[in-house]
């Protein structure tokens, strides 16, 4: 293995962080230990007669055209953090021969690599956060890894740079072949430019009413960066192309199908109709020019809020989707922290992402110089519990992640079958309405006849009655315990029915309430069973309610005798003037008055 050494660099500029670097580094910074959670890396599988010292060449040549690739992040005197940007640094190369290992383990030591370069931490305050890893397999069979902490590259740039870096292989190591390239310097200017007040009206209107926010895991830290567990799933041709045709038809992009479904689902598994989630936009305004060849960070995440209406239809609810989004589109650079402060809501507004990718790395580069690029794999991982990064082509590729300290496995994939539900609804019954959608795998309806099934065969007897052949069955099994004592069927049966008599005296039938202010006890099951016993129905009303609420439900329920206890008849004074019947005291010593 070699590796290159660093170089004392000097400051070429310093530039300030957009709204996500903030949030990165927020994150990096309140779980220290966790900073390699937001290390991004694609690793392309190269066959071909490759020039080494030629691809190192165009990596070095790559690394100096772009501040991005020499920045680290600083913080200043005032307390601000700026991207430092040094005008030279070393080469972030190394490479690992494995041409010598034995036949079967090549594969397993390149993971292992692999997995090395993700799992490595970033020093945030030395550049450069990235580094390019060089495995060679065998003669003609490379891996080239690039690896980058997520705070200076986004998605698109990574494509740009991939495109840049074998172009430039191509020619020899010769960067001139490309065209100069575009500071991001126009882009944070930009950024300084825009009307924030009309973008904070703009967020303030789209989330107003918004009650409470959508968790999938709320009782899960969501600051911190735990490692993510992936489930790929691959949409079928058929089924991608008919969901584009569909699309197409109601005029719809295939980002607002994705983000309907991820709605729809939220809104099912949180139990609201009116959800939100994060959802990652490029930053890339359209009228600022050459914006698309910018490399560096300039994603931002902001919210996505769907209200669903069990009366409108799938196509219906996507296509408002969509029009509440584009509204927002002009107002993308706002950070979330911002926007989150717009709202009533404390905390953040969600902890389920979806993203969009339209820009797959594996269309970044095909072949060049007789090298071809014959596989690709990306690791991304963020901090959210739940999320879906959507890759479009042939055929529509979801990465669903999950943290596996929140989520199992199993409910993971439940989920995953359920997105794969929705868009098959979707492409096949857009008109379905939504309050129709049925997301239950056959699986889940079998499961759910199964609890449901609680139908038993009931006797045709009241409680008293099924109580009495109880008793009569085995008078002297126990019935109660309670207080360290026992009371038996027989005596149970006897108390009540002495405190039934009671009642029938005092003229106490079917048709009459009696209400039951008793703490748990051996009183308070004698009392129950006597007015079942007397054809009456029963009140319960925990003594330990606040006095006004045991006097609204007494006036409102117009019991004609409250049985109690001397405590709760002393706080509740004469103002409900309901006839009482104390449980407790000289004339109570078995439970019930004489």
């Amino acid at each position: 293995m070699t590796r290159a050494t660093r170089r004392t660099p000097r400051i070429e500029n310093i530039l300030p962080l957009t709204p996500l670097q903030e949030g990165l580094l927020f994150h990096a910074a309140y779980d220290d230990a966790g900073s390699a959670r937001y290390n991004v890396q694609v690793a392309l599988d190269l066959e071909g007669p490759l020039d080494v010292p030629v691809l190192r060449r165009s990596v070095e040549a790559v690394v100096r055209r772009h501040p991005t690739l020499r920045a680290s992040f600083r913080r200043r005197a005032a307390g601000d953090t700026v991207q430092v940007i040094q005008s030279e640094v070393a080469t972030p190369w190394e490479e690992h021969d494995l041409t010598a290992v034995p036949d079967a383990e090549p594969a397993t030591e390149a993971e292992r690599i692999t997995r090395r370069a993700r799992e490595g931490r970033f020093d945030l305050a030395a550049a450069p956060l990235v580094n390019f890893t060089l495995i060679r397999l065998r003669a003609d069979g490379f891996r080239l890894v690039l690896t980058n902490h997520h705070i200076v590259l986004d998605g698109w740039s990574t494509s740009l740079l991939l495109r840049e870096l074998f172009t430039v292989y191509g020619a020899g190591g010769d960067a001139s072949v490309l065209p100069p390239p575009v500071s991001p310097q126009a882009f944070f200017a930009w950024r300084g430019e825009q009307d924030a007040p009309a973008a904070r009206e703009a967020w303030r209107a789209a989330l107003d009413g918004l009650a409470e926010a959508t968790r999938v895991a709320p009782y899960a830290d969501s600051h911190t960066a735990t490692a993510t567990e992936q489930i790929v799933l691959t949409v079928p041709e058929e089924l991608t192309a008919a969901v584009g045709e569909r699309a197409r038809g109601l005029g719809l992009t295939l980002s607002t199908v994705v983000q309907g479904t991820w709605g729809l689902l939220l809104s099912r598994l949180t139990g609201a109709d009116d959800v939100v989630f994060g959802t990652t936009v490029s930053g890339r305004a359209p009228e600022l020019p050459d914006v698309e060849s910018v490399i560096g960070m300039l994603v931002n995440t902001v919210p996505v809020r769907v209200r669903t209406d069990g009366a409108e239809t799938l196509a219906a609810l996507y296509t408002r989707l969509q029009q509440e989004q584009s509204e927002l589109v002009a107002h993308h650079q706002l950070g979330l922290t911002e926007i989150q402060s717009l709202t009533d809501i404390d905390g953040e507004l969600f902890d389920a992402l979806v993203v969009f990718e339209n820009y797959p790395v594996d269309r970044a580069v095909d072949s060049v110089g007789g090298v071809r690029v014959t596989g690709t794999e990306a690791h991304n991982t963020v901090h959210y519990p739940l999320s879906l990064l959507a890759h479009p082509g042939d055929r529509l590729v979801l990465h669903l992640g999950y943290r596996s300290d929140v989520l199992t496995g199993t409910a993971a994939r439940r989920v995953g079958d359920r997105v794969l539900r929705l868009l098959r609804l979707f492409a096949e019954a857009a008109d379905t309405r939504v309050d129709a959608v049925d997301l239950l795998g056959d699986d889940e309806r079998g499961l759910l006849a199964e609890w449901n099934d609680t139908g038993r065969p009931v006797p045709r007897r009241s409680v008293a009655e099924l109580f009495a052949s109880q008793a009569a069955a085995g008078p002297g099994r126990t019935a109660i315990r309670y207080g360290g004592l026992t009371t038996t069927y027989q005596e149970l049966d006897e108390r009540a029915n002495r405190l039934a008599s009671d009642l029938t005296g005092r003229g106490i039938g079917p048709e009459d309430i009696v209400a039951l202010a008793l703490p748990r006890s051996t009183e308070m099951i004698v009392s129950l069973l006597a007015v079942l016993k007397a054809g009456a129905a029963y009140l319960p009303i925990d003594p330990a309610y606040p006095r006004e609420r045991i006097e609204f439900m007494l006036t409102d329920a117009r019991p004609v005798l409250l049985i109690t206890t001397s405590d709760t008849a002393e706080r509740l004074g004469t103002r409900t003037g309901t006839a009482r019947l104390l449980v407790d005291g000289p004339r109570a010593t078995e439970g019930i008055p004489r």
